[in-house]
């Protein structure tokens, strides 16, 4: 089956750590990343979609953060 996150964090240090922790993980980068402003907060955010194939039969159960 085939994993879908969207990885989202202010604009620091913990963004990229955040990428490079899934990507370390086997998850592959999909897409370009964003950046955007959140006025709620008055940040900066960034945010990267990333994929991967695992075996098995996907369910809403799946805990995606541990593949």
């Amino acid at each position: 089956m085939k994993l879908y996150r969207f990885l989202s964090e202010d604009d620091t240090s913990a963004f990229c750590h955040k990428v490079t922790v899934a990507l370390n993980r086997g998850w592959a980068l999909h897409g370009a990343p964003t950046y955007a402003f959140d006025a709620a907060n008055g940040v900066m955010r960034c945010g990267q979609a990333v994929t991967k194939e695992v075996p098995g039969e996907y369910t809403p159960e799946t805990k995606l953060g541990e593949q």
